[in-house]
């Protein structure tokens, strides 16, 4: 099982919520320099996050994956940070519902994941030759909130729980109502505040 925290749905989509000025912010990175950017940063996931899960079994014997629960660690209120916004204005960003989506509104008193209108749900089943990949959207405006995923699975025998987290540690994803907003015009040097460019 792999899980990537950093991925995003479309490249205009995503934001992060960051405790320095733009002088102080480097330009927003590709996709896949993402989670090396959010570490020097000091960047959390705001209003959304993207979760890729990819799941496939190790040995000969199918494994049924029978529910994705989520779990908060913690619910606090939205971060007091600036807004810094990925991808550039005026560049054409388009995204799709994938197959496998699911949503997760954290903001809920119990938060639940909650397939995409028509897609499946629980149970599948993976294989080391039949891999399954989850994409999980979570959402907060309310709070600032640590969380984490608990997969249950059988194989035979055999069952247990799987915890989907950040490398050890909750995913984390704030509210960014009302933050102070920034963007990278595409050609720029630096950061200027959301809605000034054409």
């Amino acid at each position: 099982m792999t899980a990537q925290p950093y991925t995003w749905e479309s490249p205009c989509g995503q934001h992060y919520l960051i405790d320095k000025p733009p002088a102080q912010v480097s330009p927003p990175p590709l996709e896949r320099d993402a989670p090396a950017w959010v570490a020097a940063s000091g960047a959390v996931s705001a209003r959304e996050q993207y979760v890729t899960l990819t799941l496939q079994g190790s040995g000969k014997e199918t494994v049924v994956l029978d529910g994705l629960t989520v779990r908060t660690a913690g619910k606090r209120a939205p971060l007091a940070r600036n807004d810094y916004a990925m991808g550039y204005p005026g560049v054409g960003c388009g995204a799709g519902v994938r197959t496998r989506s699911f949503s997760v509104a954290l903001d809920a008193a119990r938060p639940a994941v909650v397939p995409a209108a028509g897609q499946a749900t629980f149970p599948f089943k993976v294989s080391e030759s039949e891999p399954e990949v989850f994409y999980i959207k979570a959402d907060a405006s309310a709070y600032d909130v640590s969380w984490y995923l608990e997969l249950a699975w059988t194989s035979g025998s055999r069952s247990g729980t799987l915890t989907v987290d950040n490398h050890g540690t909750p995913f984390r994803t704030s509210g960014n109502n009302g933050r102070p907003g920034y963007e990278f015009p595409l050609g720029g040097d630096g950061w200027v505040k959301a809605g000034t460019t054409s």
